[in-house]
Parts: structure tokens; C-alpha cells; sequence
């Protein structure tokens, strides 16, 4: 039995990347395909053709372009800065215990708060435009940075930072030589996690007037029913997030390459 089961993982093994990647797009294009062939499905799914034709009607608008540069940005500065300020909050939550006991469980508390809630009151202090955007954004996503790499300092091994304690190492030494690399992984995934968080919630940070926008584009296109490029646009911020999501494993290879991993 094990013997079947280790031919047949060979055999899985010595097939190319490109062809499951190949197998995931035609099985995604027949689902697709039966989704919009269906009368139930069809309004909300239509064929692929329609859909990808539908670019060509938004850059005739003008607004393809204009809408993705407006979501990147937005997302990107609310990013930076969700990382920025989560990274070090994650550190000190984690080696002084006050300022875990002080900040901990208003994380917890707003972390459990759909952005859309408290939009309204980003927009009511701050205004229309990018700037409730990147706020939003940067919330939603430093709450995530954070309370990942809150986890991956907790879970560093006790015995490296009593072995460094010993050999005379103070807390600079420590965190740069000790905490840092070994809560590298987790800032990896912290990463990854605010991308995804992010894009996901561009829908919520752009309901804040903005003029441009993914989000503000599909729900613009849902109140006139447009389906085709509505679902064009789902899709690009979904292609999105896998180029970003590419671009970060290639660092992760090269920032990460002395960890061992189990190969699936």
C-alpha cells in the first residue's frame, strides 16, 4: 500500500508546474463556462469573452488606468504604514509586558470591527478622498501586521535568549541578532497577510468619496447592474494580489533560505 502511494507521489512530483497551473485555468475557465450557461448564474457570471471584452468599454470611459493607479496607491501608502507602525507595536507588545497589558485588548476589541463600521466616523474626521482611504487601509492592516508578528516574537525559543543572555548580549544585540532573524518568518506572513487585507478591503475604504478607485468602480457598476466589468474588475484585484504575492516569495526565498521547510 505505502509502496502505491510513494509511486504514485513520484509520479505527481515529476509533473511540471505549468501544466497543474495549465489544468487550474481550464478547470476554472469550464466552471466559469457552466456558471454563465446556467439561467440562475448567468446575470452574475456572464462568459468570459464578454467579460474581458468589457475592458475596452471602461478604457473608452477613461477610467480602467485611472482606477487601478488610484487603488494601488491608496492601498500601498495604507500598507506601509499599517507595517511601519505594527512591526515595532508587535515588538514592544511582546518584550514589555505593561505595554502588552495597555494595548493588547483594544487590538482584540477593534480587530473584531468590520471596516465598514467605522468608516463613516474616518470620513466625519477626516474628509472625502485618499486620505480616509489610507487610514482605513492602514487600520485594517496594521491590526493584522501586528497580532502576526505579536506571535512569532512570543513563540521565539526561550533557550537562544537565555543562551545570549549568558554569553553577555543586551537588548540591542538580542533583538538584531536573536529576535529579529528569528521572527523573520512570521514578519514574511505578516506581510503577505496585510497585502491580502489591503486589497480586501478596498470595497470599504473606498466608500469614503472617493472619485477613483477599484472599489469604488464596482460598486458604482453593481447600482447600474453592469455585471461584465464589474466582474473584470474583481478579477484584476485578484490578479493583483497574486503578482504581489509572487513578487513576495521571491524575497521570502532570499530572506528566509536558511529556514527548512517541508516540501508538500
Amino acid at each position: 500500500m505505502n509502496e502505491k502511494k510513494n509511486k504514485g507521489a513520484d509520479l505527481i512530483s515529476k509533473i511540471p508546474k505549468w501544466v497543474w497551473l495549465l489544468l487550474s485555468l481550464l478547470t476554472a475557465v469550464i466552471v466559469w463556462t457552466l456558471l454563465s450557461l446556467n439561467p440562475t448564474t448567468a446575470r452574475s457570471f456572464p462568459n468570459a469573452i464578454k467579460t474581458f471584452s468589457s475592458a475596452e468599454l471602461m478604457v473608452r470611459r477613461g477610467v480602467l488606468f485611472s482606477d487601478i493607479s488610484s487603488s494601488l496607491i491608496s492601498a500601498g501608502i495604507g500598507f506601509l504604514l499599517g507595517f511601519v507602525i505594527g512591526v515595532p507595536v508587535a515588538f514592544l507588545m511582546a518584550w514589555y509586558r505593561p505595554v502588552r497589558f495597555i494595548i493588547e485588548p483594544w487590538i482584540q476589541f477593534i480587530r473584531n470591527i468590520p471596516p465598514l463600521a467605522y468608516v463613516p466616523l474616518v470620513v466625519i474626521s477626516a474628509g472625502i478622498g485618499r486620505k480616509p482611504q489610507i487610514i482605513v487601509i492602514c487600520l485594517a492592516t496594521f491590526l493584522t501586521i501586528c497580532i502576526t508578528v505579536f506571535q512569532g516574537v512570543i513563540n521565539v525559543d526561550e533557550t537562544l535568549i537565555k543562551a545570549a543572555r549568558v554569553l553577555g548580549a543586551n537588548d540591542r544585540i538580542l533583538f538584531t541578532r536573536v529576535i529579529f532573524p528569528a521572527t523573520a518568518p512570521f514578519i514574511i506572513t505578516a506581510v503577505r497577510l496585510g497585502i491580502s487585507v489591503s486589497l480586501t478591503t478596498l470595497i470599504a475604504a473606498e466608500s469614503t468619496g472617493a472619485m477613483a478607485g477599484l472599489g469604488m468602480r464596482i460598486r458604482s457598476l453593481s447600482n447600474t447592474f453592469e455585471t461584465e466589468p464589474m466582474l473584470l474588475y474583481i478579477i484584476i484585484i485578484g490578479v493583483i494580489g497574486m503578482l504581489a504575492e509572487k513578487i513576495l516569495k521571491y524575497f521570502e526565498r532570499k530572506l528566509t533560505s536558511w529556514q527548512e521547510k517541508r516540501e508538500i
